[in-house]
């Protein structure tokens, strides 16, 4: 699944840059290309509000490219 590999991408890549938590949403809106780029306009916080941490950008995408029944096959044929 595309959105899984990204995510791992970006795991490793912020293993390998020791990169701090502050700058994790950054760079991943910074990955963004055509639909994400899109929804994530449509979600970032706005000026004034507190920026997303990782963890919640996290929550936020898996809502939006992981759906819970795709979700719910892969943990059953784990354990099948």
């Amino acid at each position: 699944m595309v959105y899984e590999e990204w995510l791992r991408r970006m795991e490793n890549l912020f293993e390998i840059m020791e990169c701090p938590e502050r700058l994790k949403v950054h760079l991943a809106a910074y990955q963004f290309e055509k639909e994400a780029d899109f929804w994530w306009g449509t979600v970032k916080p706005r000026v004034g509000e507190p920026m997303l941490t990782w963890n919640q950008l996290k929550a936020l995408m898996d809502a939006q490219y992981y759906p819970r029944d795709v979700r719910g096959l892969k943990n059953g044929s784990f354990y099948a």
